[in-house]
């Protein structure tokens, strides 16, 4: 029973992250993959919110909707990008600002939940 709240919360995490990329890119004229950073630090202030929560409520919200709505590859990717086509300062920028912000995100969340 325990998979089908992953596949419930990965039902709307996958859209929700598609969603939520584009709506973000649009606004931004920038090689800047904002939309990218916006779902990886919201999943690691959640993630972070989930700490001590009950295992279903992890399994739903943790590695359901976080893992679709979170993505290290497309991360990775768009870096490559920027690096490849010149956008050098981009990248690190990229890897240093979504490190920090997401380690930043899941403390806070931490921090939040221990209230």
């Amino acid at each position: 029973m325990n998979w089908l709240l992953v596949v419930c919360g990965a039902m709307v995490g996958a859209p929700l992250r598609y969603l939520t990329d584009r709506a973000v890119q649009a606004r931004h004229d920038s090689v800047f993959p904002w939309g990218t950073f916006t779902v990886n630090v919201t999943g690691c202030l959640v993630l972070g919110l989930l700490t001590g929560a009950a295992t279903h409520l992890q399994l739903l919200l943790g590695t359901g909707l976080c893992g679709a709505l979170t993505t290290y590859s497309t991360f990775s990717y768009e870096t490559l990008r920027l690096a490849e086509t010149g956008a050098r300062v981009q990248a690190a920028l990229n890897v240093a600002v979504s490190v920090t912000a997401g380690l930043a995100a899941a403390f806070a969340g931490a921090a939040l939940a221990g209230r």
